[in-house]
Formats: C-alpha cells, sequence, structure tokens
C-alpha cells in the first residue's frame, strides 16, 4: 500500500469520525506536494465538502484534523483557505522504506483486473519502408501496453498493418514490369517503394496507366491466382523487413491482424451498416451521416462552411463498389468486441487522423458497442529548423537509418566516456543506448507535443536523457557488487534521518503512485519525468551521504536506498522497452 493510500484511508476514517457523511460516489483526494515547504501530501477534502455541508472549510478542515489518527506516520495542518496537508514523520519514512524493499512491486499495487484492452500501434503499410513518422506510435503503443500489463489489465496487442487496398494496384503493375530481381533481393522494402514511387509517377502522366492499375487491383480484389501470389510475396518480404526493426526496439505483437484479414468481412459489415439505418446511398456511393444526437460543433458528421453547417459523411463504399479503410475499421472494431470482448480500445495514431477516429468511434458507439475508445494522438517530430524531419532529399527519414544514426552518435560519446571497456562491449553499449536515446527522447515529451529530433543531444551523458538515466542505474546497481564480503539488509533495522534519504526514499515511494496516473490520459512522460527526478534524488544521495564509508544500521539502509534505486530505475525503464547495462 502506498503512502498516499494509507492517509487516503485514515483521511477517510477521520471524515466519518467528524460526523460527516460523504455524498455517494465521492472519493477523497491526494496528492502529492510540489513545493515540499507545505509537507509531502496535500488533500482539499474539505472545500470539496462545503459544497455538501455549508460550512467555513477551515473548519470542516479543522474538525477533520482533531479526529485523525496518524499514528506517528505523518503530522498534519491547516493551510489556505483549507487545504489539509500532511508531513511524513522521519520514524514514518523509515517504517515504509522497510515495506518498500521487501515489495516486490516496488510499492505499485497489485491490482487483477478483469479489463481487456486492446492496444492497435504501430501500423506501417506493407511493401515500405518504415521511416521517422512511425517512431512515435511504435514507441508510445509499446510503452503504454506494457505499463498497462505491469497495472494488471488484460491487454491484447495489435499491429493493423496496411497490407491491402489501392497501393497494391501500382504495386503488382510496377512489380510485373519494372521490378529489378536483385535489388529486391538485397534490399526488398527499398526495391518495392522504387517500385511504388516510379508506377505513382507514370500514371500521373499516363492516364493508360492508371487504368492498368486500376485493372490490376480489381484483379486481386477477385482472387486472381498470379496477383495474389505477387500480394503474398510483398506482404512476406516486408513483414521480414518490418520485424528487422521491431527486433532491434524490442517490440512485439499479440496479433498482426491486418486490413486483409476483414476482407471477407466487409460486406457483411455494409449490409449491416444498412440494416441499422446507419448508411445511406449518396451520388452512388455508401456513406454514414449525422445521427443527429449531438450538439452541432461536437457532431464528426457536420462540419461549418461559410458559417452553415452541413454534411460531413464517412465513405464506406465506393461509387465502384469497392471498400476503403473505414470499412475494414468498422469490421475491426466488429472482431475486437465479438473475439476479443476488449473493455477499452487505444488507437496510438497521429492527430491528423482525428476527425476519422471521431467519426469511427461515433459509429460504433450508436452500434451499440460497449467499448471505451481512445485516439491516443501525438504530435510530429521536427528537425532542428523546426520543421518535420525530412532528409536532404525531402523524403521522410528510414527508422533503421535513425536507429543507426542514434548508434553512431552513442559509439561516439562512448570512445570518450567508456574507453576503458573492450571495443566489442562498446558496440554493444552502444546500440543499447542508441536505442533507448531514441525511445526515451520520444516518451520524454508530452505526446501532443512536437519536439525536435536532435541526436547529439539524446545521447549525451548529461541533462534529461536516457544516457543520464542509464548511467544512474549502474551507479546504484554497482555499488553493492563493490562490497568486499556479502551483506545480507535487514529492513527491520533500516533508519534514514538526512534529508538526501528522506527525499529519496520520497521518491522511491512515489513510483507506486505515479505509475497509475500514466494511463489517466495515456501520458508515459508522467514516467519519464518521475525517472528523471528519482535520478537527481539518488546523485543528490550519494554525494551527501557516505555509503560505504558508513557503519551499522546507516550502511545497511544506505545500501539498501542504492539497491533500492536501481531495482525501480530498471523497472521503470524497462516499462519503456529499454534495456539496463551493468557498466558503462
Amino acid at each position: 500500500m502506498t503512502l498516499l493510500e494509507q492517509l487516503q484511508g485514515k483521511l477517510t476514517r477521520a471524515i466519518e469520525a467528524a460526523g460527516y457523511t460523504l455524498p455517494e460516489g465521492f472519493v477523497v483526494q491526494l496528492a502529492a506536494v510540489a513545493d515540499l515547504q507545505f509537507g509531502d501530501y496535500q488533500s482539499n477534502v474539505a472545500m470539496m465538502l462545503k459544497k455538501h455541508i455549508g460550512a467555513n472549510p477551515r473548519e470542516i478542515a479543522q474538525t477533520i484534523v482533531d479526529h485523525l489518527e496518524l499514528e506517528g506516520l505523518a503530522s498534519a495542518d491547516i493551510a489556505g483557505p483549507g487545504f489539509i496537508n500532511f508531513r511524513i514523520e522521519q520514524v514514518g519514512w523509515s517504517q515504509h522504506f522497510a515495506t518498500l524493499y521487501k515489495d516486490t512491486r516496488l510499492g505499485v499495487p497489485e491490482l487483477v483486473r478483469s479489463e481487456t484492452i486492446v492496444v492497435d500501434f504501430s501500423a506501417p503499410n506493407v511493401a515500405k519502408p518504415m521511416h521517422v513518422g512511425h517512431i512515435r506510435s511504435t514507441i508510445i503503443g509499446d510503452s503504454l501496453q506494457r505499463i498497462a500489463r505491469y497495472l494488471g489489465y488484460n491487454v491484447i496487442t495489435d499491429n493493423h498493418i496496411g497490407d491491402w487496398g489501392t497501393q497494391f494496384g501500382m504495386i503488382i503493375y510496377g512489380w510485373k514490369t519494372m521490378l529489378d530481381q536483385s535489388a529486391l533481393t538485397n534490399d526488398p522494402l527499398a526495391e518495392l517503394l522504387r517500385v511504388y514511387q516510379e508506377v505513382n509517377r507514370l500514371k500521373k502522366e499516363d492516364e493508360v496507366i492508371a487504368q492498368e492499375c486500376r485493372d490490376e487491383l480489381v484483379k486481386l480484389q477477385q482472387g486472381d491466382r498470379e496477383n495474389h501470389e505477387i500480394w503474398q510475396k510483398c506482404v512476406q518480404v516486408s513483414m521480414d523487413g518490418l520485424n528487422a526493426i521491431y527486433d532491434r526496439l524490442g517490440v512485439s505483437f499479440d496479433h498482426w491482424l491486418g486490413e486483409s484479414y476483414y476482407n471477407d468481412q466487409l460486406a457483411e459489415v455494409i449490409e449491416e451498416l444498412e440494416k441499422e439505418n446507419l448508411a445511406k446511398e449518396s451520388d452512388g456511393a455508401l456513406c454514414v451521416f449525422s445521427g443527429g444526437a449531438l450538439a452541432e460543433k461536437k457532431d464528426p458528421f457536420l462540419e461549418n462552411r461559410d458559417g452553415e453547417w452541413q454534411d460531413c459523411p464517412m465513405l464506406v463504399r465506393k461509387k465502384d463498389g469497392g471498400y476503403n479503410y473505414a470499412t475494414t475499421d468498422i469490421a475491426t472494431i466488429d472482431y475486437r468486441a465479438n473475439e476479443w470482448k476488449a473493455d477499452r480500445a487505444l488507437y496510438v495514431v497521429d492527430a491528423r487522423q482525428g476527425l476519422h477516429f471521431r467519426q469511427l468511434f461515433d459509429i460504433a458507439e450508436r452500434r451499440g458497442r460497449e467499448i471505451e475508445f481512445r485516439h491516443v494522438s501525438f504530435g510530429t517530430i521536427l528537425g532542428k529548423d523546426g520543421k518535420p524531419l525530412k532528409t536532404r532529399d525531402g523524403d521522410l527519414p528510414k527508422l533503421m537509418d535513425i536507429l543507426d544514426d542514434a548508434t553512431a552518435a552513442a559509439a561516439n560519446v562512448l570512445k570518450e566516456k567508456s574507453a576503458h571497456l573492450p571495443v566489442e562491449e562498446q558496440k554493444e553499449l552502444a546500440k543499447l543506448i542508441g536505442v533507448g536515446a531514441v525511445k526515451f527522447t520520444e516518451l520524454s515529451h508530452n505526446r501532443a507535443s512536437d519536439y525536435m529530433f536532435d541526436l547529439e543531444k539524446m545521447v549525451a551523458l548529461e541533462g534529461d536523457t536516457a544516457p543520464y538515466l542509464l548511467y544512474s542505474y549502474v551507479r546504484a546497481s554497482s555499488i553493492l557488487r563493490n562490497l568486499d564480503q556479502e551483506v545480507v539488509l535487514e529492513p527491520s533495522e533500516f533508519t534514514v534521518s538526512e534529508k538526501e534519504e528522506i527525499h529519496l526514499v520520497r521518491m522511491l515511494s512515489r513510483f507506486g503512485e505515479a505509475l497509475p496516473t500514466v494511463l489517466d490520459d495515456y501520458k508515459p512522460n508522467i514516467l519519464a519525468s518521475y525517472l528523471l527526478e528519482l535520478a537527481k534524488a539518488y546523485h543528490s544521495f550519494v554525494a551527501a551521504c557516505h555509503v560505504l564509508k558508513s557503519e551499522g544500521s546507516v550502511k545497511m539502509t544506505r545500501l539498501a536506498l542504492c539497491e533500492q534505486t536501481s531495482r525501480v530505475m530498471k523497472t521503470g525503464l524497462g516499462l519503456f522497452g529499454i534495456s539496463v547495462p551493468e557498466r558503462m
């Protein structure tokens, strides 16, 4: 049980003992205090109760404090208009650290949750290399699924790859007319991309070629054997290329149910939409329009044009009878509802797809799908010029090239900082730091914000970086390994007294408080900020408090503080998919 939970329980009992009746559904709130001069935790419960009781909030707060039984854990006082501040006592920190040290979950509540969360992330297109645009979805999605699993949720991850659709008409045409077999063997994704780009250019200039591409797509959709075999080869070589990147990133999926998986279900989806009176014909196509239940400003099927609200329908079947990714997404929701019994579905996708998902979720709700949907959107990765990151040629940088560049940048730092390590160990460490730097840079930013991609800053040992955290872990974990003899740490003898010791315990105790809040708004940067604060607290502690030169219970406590810091660091970084080295 976290300190916050302990205080929450004591505060709730004090409110009841004071004779106040809590309204149904009322939750007693506490939060860690940002400014430590006010204590460690704070509650505005007295001001919240004012609405129901009508008394002065300071008087309510005083009555509650008079009934608090803190039993040496903390002291309480009243501030401002009625805030109740709690300050953990020295003995309280010592006792709590002893409890934390014995907890295999590091203070994170062990919850058994029956809720099933589907996390849809990464989702690259087949026959194209992954590029910088896939970084955010892949890394944010992976961290969220790791954290959700750690918190006890039943998690299902799905890589909903784009393995069907219009682009395959062009790719199949190019495969038949301009494919370089040797290039396909050497770098299949690069060759398929070249073919796609060349055909895309040609069809804009020649309507005959454009029609041939459409014909190849129709043949594929109708089950033509040759075209289906070409499509399968494209998917297979793409999967090989994608897995090479996912292996390097340490990312895996429970399922790879791409667009093609739902192809046979789309006609039935359209039939159901028509029966449910959701889809209507419009200029020969089939579309879903507004349900009329939402206010105009909130209705995703309406848009304001020149001061007038007009229809903004979702197309689900084209004039030629073909389907699109909207149709596929509706079928995907049906599958996740019926087969996986999803309670929550997270779509970790670019913010520019916001309208699509608002419409998609609205359709699902109108069809009675009882799933909590969330578009976990994110901003753009920028170059040093403040514009979306691109190569000198104007192309999006390939993800594999970005990882190579990050590894090379890390290797340059290690040549100077870790010259004592064997060359092979430096190479492996550079790979670990390079990938970790890319991941942590992504996850340390609020996902809604754009951020600048700067390799030099990302791999620096100073600052809010992955290398700084990795170094902090190595420094904390190495202390016990450097002892002359094995030491058995006894929690019953732990005692903290120095302010740096207390603050480190304070930060260690907040791991179990911070981690669950990540899923409140799906923001991994909350965990990133916590890890940075923990690292700073640890370095302040070792600078002020001798560890190996101390004696008795003081030494035992300080060794345990180092060990606990390394445990939390390793676990926290692991929830980001970042591996830790044993030395740097």
